[in-house]
C-alpha cells in the first residue's frame, strides 16, 4: 500500500473502484471524483503503458501520446518494477483490442 494513503480512506477509495458495475458507471465515477487533469493524466498513462507494452521506443511514443520523458520513464519502471498493477490491467487490455 502506498505510504501517502492511511489504510482507511484508501480501503474505502478500493472497495468503491471495485464495487463499479460497468465502463459507463466507471466513467461517471472518475468524473465526479478526479479533475479533468487528472483523468487526462491517467488516461495518458495507460495509452503509454500500452504502447511501452508494444514494444515502441520513447520518441514513438512521444510523438503519439505528448507524453514527457519523465512520464513514459516513471510507466516504464512501474511497468517493470511497480506493484504489478499495470502488468495485471495491460494484458487485458491488449486483448480486447486484438
Amino acid at each position: 500500500m502506498s505510504k501517502f494513503l492511511d489504510k482507511q480512506s484508501s480501503d474505502a477509495l478500493y472497495r468503491a473502484i471495485v464495487s463499479i458495475q460497468d465502463e459507463e458507471e466507471c466513467r461517471k465515477f472518475l468524473e465526479d471524483l478526479c479533475t479533468v487533469s487528472e483523468l487526462k493524466a491517467m488516461a495518458q498513462r495507460i495509452d503509454v503503458a500500452i504502447l511501452l507494452d508494444k514494444g515502441l521506443i520513447y520518441s514513438e511514443i512521444l510523438d503519439k501520446t505528448g507524453a514527457s520523458s519523465a512520464t513514459i520513464s516513471r510507466v516504464n519502471r512501474c511497468l517493470h518494477y511497480g506493484a504489478g498493477g499495470y502488468q495485471a490491467v495491460v494484458p487485458r487490455l491488449r486483448e480486447e483490442t486484438v
